[in-house]
């Protein structure tokens, strides 16, 4: 299958370096290019592509509210990957709140590039990366904890292992290894777990683990981020 995508950021430079890195892979085609939230939101009406790579900061809407309406509008099918240039962004824990499934920095390598496009528009989060996981603890510890609607009651013991393994940054084959299960068993508490909690994916269900507590940043050295 080919991944339709398409790519906004305000810098020109950017945004054709990444059409033509993503224009070299066969299945991977750019049906479009937006400078500005605005023009993404539009080109995702009509192009309704498999991802949308956007960049966090733009002029008159930026890429978080982009992201919001494109995964909105599509119910979920167009997938957003948002582009960051520093590696600690105030907004990336409201962008993943607002559909994003991933995150990746500007200067990623080519191989990053294309592996997080592949990820995000199969429909899986790129949190195993420590970037990622590093941003998710830091700003679920600076923000003021909202008062969650939903709670571990809801869940069974096992399943709340598997929520907390998924906010490690673990894979479902890790986590059958971790747990001693099968990996069937372990899709199946995933899938029971998103349910009960109306998970749309493993980004929201890092975020869910850090508001209940089951995972919180431990300490840190001064001058570096949190580690989940």
């Amino acid at each position: 299958m080919v991944i339709r995508a398409i790519v906004a950021d305000d810098q020109a430079v950017v945004r054709t370096a990444f059409v033509n890195l993503l224009g070299t892979q066969d299945d991977i085609e750019v049906v479009g290019e937006a400078e500005d939230g605005v023009q993404a939101v539009r080109v995702a009406a009509e192009q309704r592509p498999d991802l949308a790579l956007l960049d966090i900061r733009m002029p008159h809407k930026n890429g978080i509210e982009a992201a919001r309406e494109i995964t909105r509008a599509s119910e979920g099918a167009t997938k957003a990957l948002m582009l960051t240039t520093f590696g600690f962004d105030e907004y990336v824990y409201d962008a993943l709140a607002a559909g994003a499934s991933g995150f990746l920095l500007k200067d990623a390598t080519f191989p990053e590039l294309l592996h997080a496009v592949r990820v995000v528009a199969e429909g899986n989060a790129l949190l195993a990366p420590e970037l990622t996981k590093r941003l998710i603890a830091a700003f679920v510890k600076q923000r003021a904890a909202p008062v969650p609607v939903r709670t571990v009651e809801e869940l069974t013991d096992r399943e709340v292992e598997v929520l907390v393994q998924i906010a490690q940054g673990l894979s479902n084959a890790e986590i059958a290894e971790r747990l001693t299960i099968t990996d069937h068993t372990v899709k199946t508490h995933i899938n029971r777990l998103f349910t009960k909690m109306g998970l749309r994916d493993r980004a929201q269900a890092v975020i869910l683990a850090y508001e209940l507590g089951l995972v919180v940043p431990q300490g840190r050295r001064p001058g570096t981020l949190p580690l989940a």
